[in-house]
């Protein structure tokens, strides 16, 4: 399970950077996005899927969260 540092960009759009692998991408869709939890299964504008068991309260941006690869 992979550190993933999680961040905002300008545009407001949630970046995802996994740094032993130099991967980054934008994240298109989060499974749970309110105010109470984050997180569930997350896929990129690349269409991989990555997945983090929902954090309660929300994270603030910038975030390090353990994610494991989603199916």
């Amino acid at each position: 399970m992979p550190n993933v540092m999680i961040r905002t960009n300008d545009a407001g759009d949630l970046l995802f950077y996994v740094a032993k692998k130099d991967l980054e991408g934008t994240i298109a869709a989060v499974e749970v996005d309110t105010a109470s939890a984050w997180g569930g299964t997350v896929e990129l504008t690349d269409g991989s899927k990555w997945y983090i068991d929902p954090v309660r309260p929300r994270p603030e941006f910038p975030a390090t969260l353990r994610f494991k690869r989603g199916d």
